[in-house]
């Protein structure tokens, strides 16, 4: 006859059953995260005939109002005096504010004038960038698959450029913009929802302002074109939001490395409704450089999950190392 399990046995399965179903619902969530991203292609387009400049400026104003209601639903406040207290935080706040404005305003009027092949190019090449400011900006050193990486990312760039007839100026605007962004947020270290109402509070009166401008020289959409098209324009907080909330339950819940990998999903979606959807062309040139962005991506990949193994590997000799170096308790009589 079996024995009964212990009762330590019982919790340290109950803690591994949790953990499996954390990590699939953070798996989940993530998934969720960046497949809106990466459909949002599908959305700019139905808020025509309003201009990328207009749409930018209500995804900023709606967005404030429902991270607010957010915040207020959940009494999370208490960061707001800290904040205020602030100056460097509140400047490195206003960096990002601007630097995202760009980001957003740019990748809505790439999606709604063709280019979303090339909208999805930027965020492809996002982790290239970001590896380039940390060795400019912060002095890292790289591995050797980390520098192969960025000598074939930038060989990609030349080949598109070929290809293009011109240099990729909205792919690589996006991702130095959004790596940019992601090193100014890690500076101010605040959480998602935190930071965004933030950062849209510092947009809202420049956003306003520019909608009530538009309105008064009668080339604003908003009520103009029909409840319809003004319930889409409202409805750019809740596209911006629930996104940024999804990828938050997601990162408390599955390792980085994993969300290293699942932040390839948006561009590939945007990427397949450029080509697939939108009929965008592909000649061969393109085909090449994209190739190549992509190898410098597995590249990538497989030296983080390699490091991440080894890291691992450490940590448990080290563990195995301390434990039986511990001294042994005395045996009870």
């Amino acid at each position: 006859m079996n024995s009964p399990a212990l009762p330590s046995q019982q919790s340290d399965g109950a803690q591994g059953r949790n953990r499996v179903s954390e990590q699939r619902a953070g798996l989940l969530y993530g998934f969720a995260a960046y497949g809106l991203w990466g459909l949002f292609p599908l959305y700019w387009p139905l808020l025509e005939p309003a201009g990328a400049g207009e749409i930018l400026a209500h995804r900023m104003v709606w967005s404030l109002a429902v991270v607010s209601l957010i915040l207020l639903a959940t009494r999370r406040w208490a960061w707001i005096p800290e904040l205020l207290r602030q100056p460097r935080k509140l400047a490195l706040l206003a960096l990002a504010a601007a630097v995202i404005s760009v980001n957003w305003g740019l990748y809505i009027w790439g999606v709604n004038s063709g280019h979303v092949v090339e909208t999805s190019l930027g965020y492809f090449i996002n982790p290239l960038v970001t590896i380039g400011l940390g060795v400019l900006v912060l002095h890292e050193r790289l591995r050797p698959a980390q520098w192969a990486a960025v000598g074939i990312g930038a060989t990609a760039v030349l080949v598109l450029a070929l290809g293009y007839g011109r240099l990729p100026w909205i792919a690589l605007t996006l991702a130095c913009s959004f790596a940019t962004y992601g090193f100014v947020k890690k500076k101010v270290g605040m959480g998602g929802l935190e930071s965004l109402a933030a950062e849209t509070a510092l947009q809202f009166l420049p956003a306003m302002g520019f909608l009530l401008w538009l309105g008064s020289r009668g080339e604003a959409t908003f009520g103009s074109h029909g409840a319809g098209h003004a319930s889409l324009l409202a409805l750019c907080g809740i596209v911006t939001a629930v996104p940024l909330i999804f990828f938050g339950a997601s990162a408390i819940r599955i390792p980085l490395t994993m969300i290293g990998l699942l932040q390839y999903l948006a561009p590939v979606f945007q990427f397949l409704l450029g080509l697939l959807w939108f009929h965008e062309e592909m000649p061969a040139e393109r085909w090449a450089g994209f190739a190549l962005v992509w190898l410098a991506l597995a590249l990538l990949t497989w030296d983080a999950l390699r490091t991440a193994h080894r890291g691992r590997i450490a940590l448990r000799d080290a563990a195995v190392v301390a434990d039986e170096a511990a001294p042994r308790g005395a045996v009870a009589s």
